[in-house]
């Protein structure tokens, strides 16, 4: 028995796998308000406006101050992560791991109603709590996917996730910018009350929307490693780490595309939560800003299901390499960006590869991962692109302090995509898949 899929019928496998898709939905709201469009702009011009005396320095070091928040938040999950994984496979307590996660991630994001001028060091603290809940949530909510997905679907599924996101969260974010734009018309006193109001916002649309996931989605079968303890489950998650990183020879196309993973996802996450606030450190608009990815948003959403059909065409691995070949033209694009619809046409860009990318990255690796081993490898998946967004948004904001302007620290995104797609080319899917499935017949879990 393969997969939850082989257990229930065709009206059942549907539900579950919409309930398990509403979960993208949910949670980003807080990926599109919170750490793409709306709190970096307010970051920079309200919650670190005092950071220094003089305005322009001012909104050069709260892009720097931003980025190193981001780089904190992704040192803690890389650290945490691979454990929690391992924690969650020997416990057989994805969800519970999952609904742990987005309860903090919740609470911080509500929290964030609070800030107000010069409140950045709070900003950054709560931020990071959201972030790391964010990200915790999502390590055991892809680890449900090779679960819950019959093996031919398993690329429409993650890329029907993402979709689903793209629309739940440019919904949220719709309805956030006309508060933001129009705050008199919706009972706010001004525009700062409104942004603060988008905070709340974002953690009810988050609790709201997880609940088809805890309610529809079954805990998968709990599957131990021979010889492993059923007593002391944080030793058997160091057990579990240490095998993996023993074995971890016998899924060298796993392994490296980890590695390239954690190249080209640097660029793309840092692209992610620092296009903001560094145009509005070059004086691009707000209402350029915030619109524009609310248009990547709802672009996303057709693009995230051609890129599902693109993947099944020419291959995942094709389709991510072409994905990287445009976001390379976005970040030179990005270096010379002056006015509002410069931001505006990256923005399109941006739209037609980002949830592409991203979901057949995460169907790739879903396919060469044993399934008994799905949240602990999606474990090391999450500490991958954790540890390699470390570097990104640190030396984002590093060449931006030391050059007095994030020009060159756009631009420098360059080389992350183009190491990683060259170490892409170099992964042989067809043998990690192989791997995977031995190592699920050894266990009894191999396809019928």
């Amino acid at each position: 028995m393969n997969t939850i899929a082989d257990r229930v019928d065709d009206r059942l496998y549907k539900r579950i796998i919409n309930a398990w898709a509403m979960y993208d939905w949910a949670n980003s709201a807080f990926a599109t308000t919170i750490m793409a469009a709306v709190l970096p702009v307010f970051y920079s011009k309200v919650a670190a406006a005092t950071i220094h005396p003089d305005p322009e320095r001012a909104r050069v070091l709260a892009s720097s101050a931003w980025g190193y928040t981001n780089t904190i938040a992704m040192l803690i999950i890389a650290f945490s992560a691979p454990i929690l994984g391992a924690l969650a496979d020997h416990s057989g307590a994805k969800k519970k791991f999952l609904g742990t996660f987005a309860g903090l991630g919740i609470l911080a994001t509500a929290f964030l109603y609070f800030i107000s001028t010069g409140d950045w060091l709070a900003a950054s603290f709560l931020y990071i709590l959201g972030r790391v809940g964010f990200a915790g949530g999502n390590i055991f909510y892809d680890s449900l996917l090779p679960h819950i997905a019959k093996p031919e679907d398993i690329d429409y599924v993650s890329a029907k996730g993402y979709a689903f996101g793209y629309l739940g969260g440019g919904l949220l974010l719709a309805l956030n910018l006309a508060w933001i734009m129009k705050p008199h018309l919706f009972g706010f006193p001004n525009a700062e009350m409104a942004t603060r109001a988008s905070f709340l916002s974002v953690a009810v649309w988050w609790a709201l929307f997880s609940i088809p996931l805890f309610r529809y989605v079954p805990e998968p079968p709990h599957v131990l490693e021979p010889g492993e303890s059923t007593v002391h489950p944080v030793k058997a998650a160091f057990q579990r780490l240490r095998n993996t990183f023993s074995e971890i020879r016998r899924y060298t196309e796993l392994f490296k595309f980890l590695i390239a993973f954690w190249l080209y996802n640097d660029g793309i996450g840092t692209i992610i939560t620092m296009a903001t606030i560094y145009g509005a450190e070059i004086g691009i608009g707000e209402t350029d800003l915030i619109g524009s990815l609310l248009l990547v948003q709802f672009l996303g959403v057709p693009f995230a299901f051609a890129f599902g059909w693109l993947g099944k065409r020419i291959g995942a691995k094709r389709a991510i390499l072409l994905a990287l070949g445009v976001y390379t033209l976005i970040a030179i694009g990005g270096y010379f960006m002056r006015v509002g619809w410069h931001f505006w046409a990256l923005a399109v860009l941006v739209a037609t590869v980002q949830g592409g990318a991203q979901a057949l990255s995460r169907s790739l690796y879903g396919v060469m991962t044993p399934k008994a081993k799905s949240a602990e490898f999606f474990g090391f998946y999450n500490v991958s692109s954790k540890f390699a967004g470390i570097v990104g948004p640190a030396l984002f904001a590093f060449i931006g302090s030391m050059a007095g302007s994030s020009r060159l620290s756009i631009l420098a995104l360059v080389l992350f995509f183009i190491a990683g797609g060259l170490l892409l080319t170099r992964v042989d899917v067809a043998k990690g898949i192989q791997a995977a499935r031995a190592e699920d017949a050894a266990l009894g879990l191999a396809e019928a």
